[in-house]
């Protein structure tokens, strides 16, 4: 009879916390998808019962309005000034810069990586600590510097300007996960590969990189996710020309008023592109920064 009853209670213990695990999980799903769901449902609403309060979690009319204006800035291109056409332009920046700078971080990040544990660098140790190291100064402390050093050699508004500080803050993430990953691979491979006639070069661009495609494919996610989302100092080093989507957004609100439909229209459009990296390179991203970050 004991027996029955320690049995029973075990059932049900199990089975409270699975009910509380799963209450758990939607509890987090909620505070994720909340916020992106009241992005799609405002921008799919009317301005007047955006004012509305308590607010409609389903609108009672659907307009697609706003999203035909922005539309219509890819068709027209930059001609304008109009919201849609700032847009166009802003969007356009993101790529540009997130593309660059993905680019950059990534080339130089693999080759510096791949010096520091193959070619033996002395000190390389301590210098993979340095570069550590300097992840932990936030932008906000050398902004200024770098917007003087801008300003001095005419680079302020301009894609370059913007490019430079990004790789500056991503390189040192970028080297220490491939150092990590690289150490990882066993020499023996690239001492065969030489043995076969390749040079130090080739057996990098043959042996090392194939086998690190996993690590190479989470950090140059991580990379432009990093870049795309961006914002003080694409809003402290642009001024017109230049504007990335994450700033050009925010001038959807102003002194004289806010179109909350159009910032969230804004903001849908401009949280796919990231999103679709995500989904897609989801699978590489955890198993691949972990592989580089825990390694040597």
């Amino acid at each position: 009879m004991n027996l029955a009853k320690k049995s029973t209670k075990v059932r049900l213990s199990k089975a409270v916390k699975k009910v509380l695990f799963w209450l758990a999980i939607l509890f987090l799903l909620f505070c994720v998808l909340a916020p992106f769901y009241w992005m799609v449902v405002s921008s799919i609403s009317y301005q007047a019962e955006l004012a509305l309060r308590p607010p409609h979690w389903f609108p009672e009319e659907v307009t697609f309005s706003r999203y035909q204006q922005i539309f219509e800035g890819f068709r027209t291109g930059f001609a304008d000034n109009s919201p849609a056409a700032k847009f166009t332009r802003g969007l356009s920046n993101s790529f540009t810069v997130a593309g660059l700078t993905t680019l950059i971080c990534m080339v130089a990040g693999c080759m510096a990586a791949f010096a520091l544990t193959r070619l033996g660098i002395p000190h390389g140790r301590t210098l993979m600590m340095i570069i550590l190291g300097s992840q932990m100064l936030p932008a906000i402390v050398i902004i200024i510097p770098i917007n003087l050093l801008l300003q001095k050699y005419h680079m302020i508004d301009t894609i370059q300007g913007l490019v430079l500080p990004y790789c500056g803050l991503m390189l040192p993430t970028v080297t220490w996960i491939m150092y990590g990953y690289f150490l990882s691979i066993p020499r023996e491979m690239e001492e065969a590969a030489m043995i076969d006639g390749c040079t130090k070069l080739q057996s990098f661009l043959k042996v090392v990189l194939p086998v690190s495609g996993p690590g190479l494919v989470a950090v140059t996610a991580y990379t432009f996710l990093y870049s795309w989302n961006e914002f003080f100092m694409a809003l402290t080093l642009t001024q017109t020309n230049t504007k990335t989507i994450t700033v050009t957004i925010t001038e959807f609100a102003s002194l004289f008023g806010t179109d909350y439909g159009l910032l969230a229209t804004g903001g849908v459009i401009g949280s796919i592109p990231p999103l679709i990296v995500a989904f897609l390179l989801q699978r590489y991203l955890v198993a691949g920064l972990t592989a580089g970050s825990v390694k040597g």
